[in-house]
């Protein structure tokens, strides 16, 4: 790695907030003209149910492994100078922040595209896994973005051999296609 690249990349301990200050400093530097950043936080309902908090489970080998080669990617498409990205396991009351991605360019547009590009990735292919809890059950969310990019690459065929679907959403929705889960006939 060039002295230059920066990358710190973290899965904390759910007992720990994801302390934001620590990587904006971290990416900050004179020469980068631009810092973008997107905090995932736990909201407080879900399609009309009360959210109580999140639950992540993680293969962390894995996960740390895919979210370095997501850095390595997102460098190799724009001029970045640094990135951090943390993710929490455990526990996530509401108001508390799940993952943090944050980047530093020199120039705007590389950071918010690369910003994006890393929290879109880790979405949709690092090994961490989500439960929603509310406040009359529970049930583990698949990521649109999962879906989505099992779709492009033609598995319509999740676990247990049930088909998934997608269907558009609302503009207006800040959730993205909503999934349908059905049995598939063999």
């Amino acid at each position: 790695m060039n002295s230059e690249e920066k990358t710190l990349v973290e899965i904390i301990d759910g007992n720990n907030q994801i302390d934001l200050a620590k990587y904006i400093n971290y990416v900050s530097a004179p020469q980068a003209g631009a810092i973008a950043t997107f905090s995932g936080t736990t909201r407080d309902t879900f399609e009309g149910k009360t959210v109580v908090e999140l639950r992540y489970e993680a293969y962390l080998p894995m996960a740390i492994k895919n979210l370095k080669s997501i850095c390595s990617a997102a460098r190799s498409s724009w001029d970045l100078h640094s990135i951090a990205v943390a993710h929490r396991l455990g526990i996530v009351p509401v108001g508390e922040t799940s993952v943090f991605v944050v980047v530093s360019a020199t120039h705007r547009a590389d950071a918010l595209d690369a910003c994006k590009f890393l929290i879109d990735e880790l979405k949709a292919s690092v090994p961490i896994w989500k439960k929603e809890v509310y406040s009359d059950g529970e049930v583990w969310k698949e990521n649109p973005e999962f879906l989505e990019r099992r779709l492009e690459l033609g598995k319509d065929v999740g676990c247990c051999r049930r088909k998934i679907e997608t269907a558009a959403h609302d503009k207006k929705s800040c959730c993205k296609p909503k999934v349908k889960v059905e049995e598939a006939i063999d």
